[in-house]
This record gives structure tokens, C-alpha cells and sequence, in this order.
């Protein structure tokens, strides 16, 4: 479960209702506590196809195989367009799709692969491989502008070669989502709690640790504030001994792992959503939570200012000023109409901007586009 994979099977599916298209899904198995959406897709007959030597670490061996099991099956179906996502998903797949002569080829950025975030000679083979697999790549697809100039930035590809289109989702679930009150309480949360929700992987990155930083302060000023953890992920056992330790399991609650479309509920009591992650093309749960009506504070990271323009739908800060962190959660928590008045404007753009059929709409397009210009073709 995760962003770019609701992204990916809600594409796949909202295209495959086109009359015009033929869509396969291929991927890699699925492991690890983060759960799996492959029901999702696996119940439509002739739609997915594993490749089980695609698996999702670095792994030289296992890569070799996965491009070679990724050309065959290209060179067996013959298709117009071969469509990335994903790090390395995303250059095995194109370096397979250009080895098997597949005239388009499409790649979705859903979050840098280099960075800040990572070392340098982490970073010096990510750049490599995007810039080898950016020679053979037709259109880019960008969650976020920021992805796009991030990009350009590293020299892959020019700008007519991308285009943003914004990861839609059901927005009728979430702006429909309500503050339920058997929900709350059967989390452990009392109605006058003020509820700061986190919708993120537990693991490195995603900011968990400033949260924790900041708890004391706030509590200690706001003592109904409680914090509501919605995931799962390597590190959720590391998270609650920290907790434990520092005397914060009272006022935090883990939910385990959510499936997506439970997730209004779970964002439906929440009375703010933070995002601190220092790597995100541009996070679901920002938009999500805005369609929800609920102010949203979020790191300066990629794409979050393209949603979270600040004192506008929410608080933009830079990455990991805690002073700003603990300020703007103490202000929406002593007002109630800042919050709401955010959440309104918040909601207002997502309604216009995030629909999922409008996603599917400019995917649609984009492929018409390309496709239309290549030989033998009117």
C-alpha cells in the first residue's frame, strides 16, 4: 500500500473502462507490513501479471533476471505504450520496453529518487540510471511541478517531454468523511480531544521523529491534544518503545495498517493532518485531508507547497523547524475557525483539482497524443 501504488491501480483501472485501450498491470510480489492492493486487481480476469524476480530492493542478480523476464514478456504482447512507476520498477521496466522495440514510453515520477535524503553514493546510482533510462523514455508524467524541475535540474530529458498531472483520488469519499464519534472512541479518542493525524509508512523520512520531538511541549501546553498515527511499516515497533519511553503512550494512538478505503473514517476524526516528510513527490494524504474540510501543516519538501500554500489551506514550514511546528498545531488547537476556514479553502482546490477522473482524463489524452504522430498511423 502506498501513494503511488493507489495511483498506479486507479489509472489502470479507470483506462481500462476506455474503449480504445487494452491495459495489462505488471509487477513485482508483494512483501513486507506495508499490506497489498493485488486484490484489487487480481479479482479482474487477464489484468495482472506477476513477475516474481521484480522485487523491490536493490538486488544486481534478481535485476538481471527481472529485465530479462520484463523483455520477453514485452516482446511476446507487442504493446503501444509501456508505462513506469517506481523507482526501479521504473528503469528496468523502460530499459525492458526499449530492448523489446515498444515505440512509447511513458514514466511517472511519483517522488525523486536522489536527494537530500540519501548519500552520495546512493545518490551518483540513482542519477545514472535515471538519466540512462531517461535516453529511452518518450514522456515524463509528474505528480508535482517540483518534480518536473527536479527533473530538468539533472539533466533528463526537456521540458516538452513532461507533463503534471495530479494524482487524483475519489474526492466524494473524503469531503463526505465526518467526525465520528463511535470512531473516535473506538480509537481511544474523547470527543473534546484535539486529534493531530499522521498518514505515513513507519519508517525513515517521513518525519515521525519531529512529531515525538514536539508531543511534550504540546501537551504539557494542551493537554487534550492527541496524535493519531495512521500506517504501518518496519519501524512501528521502534516507534512505540520511543513512546513508551518517553512517556507519550497516553496521548499517542497507532492504528496499524488501514485499507484505503477506510481511510476517510480514520481522516474524518482527525482535527489536522501534519506531513514532515523530507521526501514525497506530493503526498495523497495532503490533498485527501483537504478534501476532508481539515487544515493541513506539511514540511517545505517537492510538491506539498503546490497544495499547502500557506495561511491559505494550511502552514507551510521549513524542513524541521520544530519552534514553527509546535506553534501553528498550539494556534489551530486554540481556534477552531482558523482551522475550519483552511479546511474550507483546502477543500475548495481539491474539489476542483484532484478528481480521479480527471486524472484518468489527461492520462487518456496524453496517450492519444503520443500515439496519434507515430508512423503508420493517421
Amino acid at each position: 500500500m502506498g501513494g503511488a501504488q493507489e495511483n498506479t491501480i486507479a489509472s489502470v483501472l479507470g483506462l481500462r473502462a476506455r474503449p480504445d485501450l487494452d491495459i495489462m498491470l505488471v509487477s513485482g510480489p508483494t512483501t513486507g507490513p506495508e499490506g497489498s492492493l493485488e486484490d484489487l486487481v487480481r479479482r479482474v480476469p487477464g489484468l495482472f501479471t506477476l513477475v516474481p524476480t521484480l522485487v523491490r530492493p536493490i538486488h544486481p542478480w534478481l535485476d538481471c533476471f527481472a529485465l530479462r523476464d520484463l523483455s520477453r514478456l514485452f516482446a511476446l504482447i507487442q504493446p503501444d505504450i509501456v508505462h513506469t512507476h517506481s523507482g526501479k520498477a521504473g528503469v528496468l521496466g523502460r530499459l525492458a520496453a526499449r530492448r523489446a522495440n515498444v515505440p512509447t514510453i511513458v514514466h511517472t515520477i511519483h517522488g525523486p529518487s536522489f536527494g537530500a535524503f540519501q548519500g552520495a553514493l546512493s545518490n551518483w546510482i540513482f542519477r545514472i540510471a535515471e538519466r540512462w533510462a531517461g535516453r529511452y523514455t518518450t514522456h515524463f508524467v509528474a505528480v508535482a511541478q517540483a518534480m518536473i524541475e527536479q527533473y530538468l535540474a539533472e539533466g533528463i530529458g526537456c521540458r516538452e517531454q513532461y507533463s503534471r498531472i495530479l494524482s487524483g483520488f475519489d474526492v466524494s469519499l473524503y469531503s463526505h468523511a465526518t467526525n465520528d464519534l463511535n470512531t473516535r472512541a473506538a480509537l481511544g479518542l474523547l470527543p473534546g480531544d484535539f486529534v493531530v493525524g499522521k498518514i505515513a509508512r513507519l519508517f525513515a523520512l517521513k518525519g515521525h521523529a519531529d512529531l515525538f520531538a514536539v508531543a511534550p511541549s504540546l501537551i504539557q501546553r494542551c493537554p487534550h491534544m492527541r496524535f493519531l498515527l495512521v500506517g504501518d511499516g518496519p519501524w512501528r515497533q521502534r516507534f512505540e518503545l520511543e513512546c513508551r519511553g518517553r512517556g507519550l503512550h497516553k496521548h499517542f494512538v497507532f492504528t496499524g495498517l488501514v485499507a484505503p478505503e477506510e481511510m476517510p473514517r480514520y481522516v474524518g476524526v482527525m482535527d489536522a493532518l501534519v506531513h514532515l516528510s523530507r521526501r514525497e513527490g506530493l503526498a495523497r494524504a495532503l490533498p485527501q485531508a483537504m478534501a476532508a474540510g481539515k487544515p493541513i501543516i506539511a514540511y517545505d519538501c517537492d510538491g506539498a507547497r503546490e497544495v499547502c500554500v500557506d495561511a491559505e489551506t494550511g502552514f507551510l514550514l521549513a524542513p524541521g523547524d520544530l519552534t514553527a511546528l509546535t506553534d501553528r498545531l498550539l494556534r489551530l488547537a486554540g481556534d477552531p475557525l482558523l482551522g475550519r476556514g483552511l479546511g474550507g479553502r483546502g477543500r475548495a482546490l481539491v474539489m476542483r483539482a484532484f478528481p480521479v477522473e480527471r486524472m484518468i482524463d489527461e492520462i487518456h489524452a496524453l496517450y492519444l497524443e503520443l500515439t496519434r504522430h507515430r508512423p503508420g498511423r493517421s
